[in-house]
């Protein structure tokens, strides 16, 4: 809870995965991957309620054997390759009954911390923004980056003349990085994005933000842990 405010926080881990096939349930520096985003959810300071929403009696076990609430299981039309997360998110907000905010937590993410999500929470709260998620500064300028069109023929991605050739004089630039979504509930379930002009980002450090889609990024998450 903060300020009176009761904050629900939601895992969405379903059994199919094509980039790394049950990458959810994978071990880690000797756990679970989900695991590590339960308890980071466990210690933080506001989530009133952190539950799971899961097909997967796999992932369904080893949630509940670290402490996760999971009071329902995902329906499968909610659990295709072509779901929106959005729409599985809703379903755990109608299952689990009413809260001023929800913080959305990929379990892709083990690398973020207690401290990561409250202050996306209190970032959120203070602003009294509808939503808050997550950034990390990136060192690629969308200037520089470019289109591979006909006869491999290079295409800008930003329209415009001028030309920037050091990296210092260009403006920050952040990608979100997927480790905590923070949202107004009704306002969520108003306009089922997080991303409208009203959304604020939240800037995490590079080395937090590792997102594990394959085999090497659980791989280079490893080292960075034993670093």
């Amino acid at each position: 809870m903060i300020d009176g405010k009761s904050v629900l926080g939601v895992i969405l881990a379903r059994g199919g995965s094509k980039g790394l096939p049950r990458k959810n349930v994978r071990e880690l520096a000797g756990k679970p991957l989900l695991a590590w985003t339960i308890e980071a959810g466990h210690q933080s300071e506001y989530l009133d309620r952190l539950v799971l929403s899961s097909d997967d009696d796999e992932i369904m076990s080893v949630a509940m054997e670290y402490g996760c609430e999971v009071p329902f299981r995902r329906p499968a039309e909610l659990a295709q390759d072509d779901t929106p997360s959005i729409d599985a998110l809703l379903h755990a907000i109608d299952q689990v009954g009413s809260h001023e905010y929800v913080v959305l937590l990929q379990p892709t993410s083990p690398l973020r911390t207690a401290g990561d999500i409250d202050t996306t929470i209190n970032l959120c709260n203070e602003n009294n923004a509808p939503v808050c998620v997550t950034v990390t500064k990136t060192d690629k300028l969308p200037q520089w980056m470019y289109l591979l069109g006909d006869n491999y023929r290079l295409e800008p991605v930003m329209e415009g003349e001028e030309t920037i050739t050091r990296r210092q004089d260009a403006d920050d630039t952040y990608v979100v990085n997927g480790a905590v979504y923070v949202a107004q509930s009704e306002h969520l379930k108003k306009r089922r994005t997080f991303f409208t002009g009203e959304t604020i980002g939240c800037p995490m450090p590079p080395e937090r933000s590792i997102d594990i889609d394959t085999k090497l990024d659980l791989e280079w998450c490893e080292i960075s842990l034993k670093r």
